[in-house]
């Protein structure tokens, strides 16, 4: 196991800035999953700390020690990559040991490595096999083997789930999740796919334009964003934006909604202070709206909920869940229910919203208030 700091780490390629001031703390044993959408820089962040890519400014540091000089070899990390970068005329076992054999490790540790990982990740029967004979998940698994069978300090995963099909996809999430419980060594994994963030990372840190916008756990990223973009990215529906403006008293925060009467203000309790007559965006995800106040009071404490006059538009079936898109004030909003309730289209009716659950942005700054 061990640490890795990044610091002030800035990247360009030509005039174009690629990373602007990176900062991250990695502690040991900890999966960080850099997520963002395509061309944010997590892949190149990530090429950054393997040595693939040098760094303009700023430090890498691996145990305290600072490795921007070192090469990839030196660096005492392993790289899973997208493509698997199996040698296609080795067998599965000379994949894996090829990287020991380079190192001159004794044929004896060799084999007691390579035992190890092969039972470790199912693959004992397919040694003797080439990369052309294998399924995608079983090239996978060999190349998530011959990164294993190293021991090093940190293991950097570049989209490795991304070329397997859906339901592969989830089985080898969570045997990368079973992985990291065993061996309990820091990790970096790259990833768009948000599901996959949420569901491998101790800590995620979200990207984009070269930025890191939030690095938290992804319970707090979830529940506490700490920016629209943050908010919109994670989650699926993402989190509804109702444009209106604040007036406070004291605690006790009014919002009224952009095209509403003064009868139609949400009232809410918060813990900063917010200047009256602020153009905000109030933040409420699609699980945390109610068709019925029983249910909403059930989840709000106190009966924390708001309730506010929709029109329904939409409905999309998806399964065990319905999406259903509303009119509220001339704005969109989505609620996300349970498949086994019916919802009438183009009809109007009441919602509850839990106010347990709300995030306020600033209209302009796009920042959590």
């Amino acid at each position: 196991m061990a640490t890795l700091k990044i610091k002030n780490l800035e990247k360009k390629f030509k005039q174009t800035e690629v990373l602007k001031g990176i900062n991250l703390n990695v502690e040991e044993g900890d999966f960080l999953v850099l997520l963002g959408p395509s061309g944010c820089g997590k892949s190149t962040l990530l090429n950054t700390i393997a040595g693939l890519e040098e760094s303009n400014e700023g430090e890498i540091l691996i145990d305290n020690n600072i490795v921007n000089d070192m090469d990839p070899s030196e660096r005492d990390i392993a790289f899973v990559f997208q493509s698997y970068a199996l040698y296609p005329a080795m067998s599965v076992k000379e994949n894996i040991i090829f990287g020991l054999k380079q190192r001159k490790i004794s044929k004896e540790k060799i084999n007691q490595s390579l035992t190890k990982i092969a039972e470790l990740l199912k693959i004992t029967e397919l040694l003797e096999r080439k990369p052309a004979q294998l399924s995608g998940g079983q090239r996978q698994r060999v190349a998530m083997g011959r990164a294993l069978v190293r021991e090093p300090k940190i293991f950097l995963f570049d989209e490795p789930l991304s070329n397997l099909d859906a339901k592969l996809r989830i089985e080898m999430r969570r045997e990368i999740k079973k992985l990291h419980k065993n061996l309990k060594t820091t990790m970096v994994y790259v990833t768009h796919d948000q599901t996959e963030a949420m569901s491998l990372g101790t800590k995620i840190a979200i990207m984009n334009n070269g930025k890191i916008e939030q690095f938290d756990t992804p319970k707090n990223i979830y529940n506490k964003p700490s920016c629209v973009f943050v908010a919109d990215f994670v989650g699926s529906p993402s989190m509804n934006f109702i444009k209106g403006s604040l007036t406070s008293n004291n605690k006790l925060i009014s919002f009224l909604p952009d095209n509403a009467s003064e009868n139609e203000t949400i009232n809410f309790n918060h813990n900063n202070e917010l200047q009256n007559n602020s153009a905000v965006l109030f933040g409420i995800r699609p699980e945390h709206i109610f068709l019925k106040k029983t249910h909403a009071a059930r989840v709000a404490k106190d009966e924390n909920f708001a309730e506010i006059r929709v029109k329904t538009e939409l409905h999309e079936y998806i399964g065990h869940e319905q999406i259903i898109t509303f009119s509220y004030l001339g704005q969109e909003l989505l609620g996300k229910f349970t498949s086994s309730i019916d919802v009438e289209i183009e009809k109007e009716m009441t919602l509850f919203i839990d106010l347990n659950n709300i995030s306020i942005f600033d209209k302009d700054t796009k920042q959590r208030i």
